[in-house]
């Protein structure tokens, strides 16, 4: 599956220019460009996914606040505590953002033409069904990322303690049933489909809006501006549902969702909605900026690689 992170950018240049009597060519995707999840996209932000499970699975008596909870952190399991569950969250962007990536472009491509990009409709629409089919693809290891970045936070005698992601990912089928992999799979495909409708059709729609109203060029500039937009839209709209998702796969009971629901507002209130919002953005506005500067570079660099140009058709 093919990535375009900037191929609705390239036609709309097209258009704008044919608007002013210049003419270039549509560009098609190179055959066997590819655009993967990146290492960076985790280690951009992975020290404050720790404080988010931790603030929005919180007893009573637990540290308030983004700052307290990172202070609390270290000192209870030093600086390397911070990256508990690293190997999980590899793995979650291997499965889960290489598919809601993949079926994205490859839906855009297949919708777009060098006269016709899609709406802004269209494009929530395409982000929306790759989202769902990425939350079910990545939910193993999205269960086995909340449930190692929880474990220093709970009893020691109800702590699971797994050594890495392949060693949950067994110790769980073998412990509690196939099934306990796609624990929460409902709450975590409905924040998949909200994060990629929200962070990639967003991001799409930034960006055209800075091309074609503000007078911005396709550079780093405008990518930088369109992918922070992109990071606040996601964690404001997906904040509500993450918070239910995480307590979902941490718990270790089989509380029904509508149960959680009525305990959480009855004991937080609305408050709860937003719950570990802050280090949520402060984590997702540098992966969201990290992921579309790298896939932006990534295809130009692609195209230098293979010798083709901007004004050549392909």
């Amino acid at each position: 599956m093919v990535f375009e992170a900037s191929e609705t950018c390239l036609q709309m240049l097209e258009m704008e220019r044919t608007a002013r009597g210049q003419t270039i060519p549509y560009q098609k995707p190179i055959q066997g460009e590819r655009h993967l999840p990146h290492p960076l996209h985790v280690f951009s932000g992975y020290t404050l996914t720790l404080p988010q499970v931790r603030l929005q699975t919180r007893t009573p008596d637990a540290p308030k606040g983004m700052f307290n909870t990172l202070a609390h952190i270290i000192k209870t399991d030093s600086l390397m505590g911070l990256y508990r569950g690293l190997s999980a969250s590899l793995l979650r962007q291997l499965t889960y953002s290489t598919t809601r990536f993949g079926i994205y472009s490859e839906l855009k491509e297949t919708f777009s033409t060098a006269r016709h990009q899609p709406s802004l409709p269209s494009l929530i629409a395409m982000a929306s069904t790759s989202g769902f089919f990425g939350g079910i693809a990545g939910n193993p290891a999205d269960v086995l990322n909340v449930r190692m970045q929880n474990d220093r936070s709970l009893p020691s005698n109800q702590r699971r303690n797994y050594k890495n992601a392949i060693d949950g990912l067994y110790r769980m089928a073998k412990e509690e049933g196939w099934r306990s992999l796609f624990r929460g799979v409902g709450a975590n495909s409905m924040r998949a489909v909200l994060m990629t409708a929200s962070q990639l059709a967003s991001y799409d729609s930034f960006k055209r809006l800075l091309l074609e109203k503000a007078g911005m060029e396709d550079g780093l500039t405008t990518h930088f501006s369109a992918s922070c937009l992109a990071g606040f839209v996601a964690t404001t709209v997906c904040s509500p549902v993450d918070v239910i998702k995480t307590r979902v796969m941490s718990a270790h009971s089989n509380e029904g969702l509508l149960v959680l629901l009525k305990r959480i507002y009855r004991e937080e209130g609305v408050r709860w909605a937003f719950r570990g919002w802050v280090p949520s953005f402060v984590r997702l506005g540098p992966h969201t900026v990290a992921t579309f500067l790298f896939l932006e570079q990534h295809k130009s660099l692609y195209r230098r690689v293979k010798g083709v140009g901007d004004d050549e058709r392909i």
